[in-house]
C-alpha cells in the first residue's frame, strides 16, 4: 500500500488488501497526464480540492449527464451513467491531488468519509430516485476503493475492504442541463496532507509558481 498508509494505525479486519490502482487498470479508468491534469489557479474562482491538515481532502462537485432525471427506469440508467463517469472524474482528480509533487498517491486514502449527489429533477417535487441515481456514483467508488455494493463484492461483501463506503445524502429537485453533480470528502493520513501542504500549498489547482517550480523539477 502507500507508505503513509501502511504506518497509520488502524483495526487490521479494516485495512485494504489490494493495491487500488490494479483495480483502477482492470475497472478501465484513465488517469491522463500530469500535463493534462495538474493546472494552474491562474484566473480560477474555485478549488477542485482542498486539502486540511487534519487529513480531510475536500473534492468539489462534477456535473455530468445531458438529461435531467425522471422517474423512468431508461432515464435513471443515464442518471447512474453519469455518475460513475462523475466518480472516474473524482478518483483522477483525487489521484493527481495526492500525486503532483509525488508525496503520495490513492494508495493513501485511508477511508471515505461523505459524499453528496445533487440530482437534477425539475418540476413538482415528485421524482424519488435520487438515491438509485447517485447509487451510479457510489457504487462506482466502492469498487476502486473497497465496499459491499461494487464490482468486486459478493454478498455484500469486499474481500478488500471497506474503505469506499461512505455516509451520503442525495437529493433532487435542481434546475439544470445536465444528470447529477457529486461532490465527495476523503481522509488521508494527516502526516501526508502536512507534507502536502509544506510543499506545495493545501489547494489544487496548483499556484502558478508552485506549479512552475514541480514542473522544473520533473524535468530535471
Amino acid at each position: 500500500m502507500g507508505r503513509y498508509y501502511d504506518s497509520y494505525p488502524m483495526p487490521a479486519e479494516m485495512r485494504r488488501t489490494f493495491d487500488v490502482y490494479d483495480r483502477i487498470r482492470e475497472l478501465g479508468i484513465d488517469l491522463g497526464s500530469w500535463e493534462k491534469n495538474v493546472g494552474s489557479l491562474q484566473g480560477a474562482n474555485i478549488a477542485g480540492a482542498v486539502i486540511a491538515e487534519c487529513g480531510l481532502v475536500y473534492l468539489s462537485g462534477i456535473g455530468t449527464g445531458t438529461l435531467p432525471m425522471r422517474d423512468d427506469p431508461e432515464r435513471i440508467r443515464h442518471g447512474q451513467e453519469a455518475g460513475r463517469e462523475a466518480a472516474d472524474d473524482h478518483i483522477r482528480r483525487l489521484h493527481w491531488v495526492l500525486s503532483c509533487g509525488g508525496e503520495g498517491d490513492l494508495n493513501d486514502v485511508l477511508y471515505t468519509v461523505k459524499a453528496l449527489g445533487m440530482v437534477v429533477s425539475p418540476g413538482d417535487g415528485a421524482f424519488g430516485g435520487a438515491p438509485a441515481v447517485v447509487n451510479g456514483y457510489s457504487l462506482r467508488w466502492h469498487s476502486v476503493f473497497g465496499g459491499g455494493g461494487g464490482d468486486y463484492a459478493t454478498d455484500g461483501i469486499d474481500p478488500g475492504g471497506f474503505a469506499g463506503v461512505h455516509a451520503r445524502s442525495a437529493m433532487g429537485g435542481f434546475d439544470g442541463k445536465f444528470s447529477q453533480e457529486p461532490e465527495i470528502i476523503v481522509a488521508i493520513p494527516p502526516d501526508l496532507a502536512r507534507a502536502i501542504i509544506t510543499r506545495r500549498g493545501w489547494v489544487f489547482p496548483l499556484p502558478p509558481a508552485i506549479r512552475e517550480r514541480l514542473q522544473r523539477e520533473r524535468q530535471g
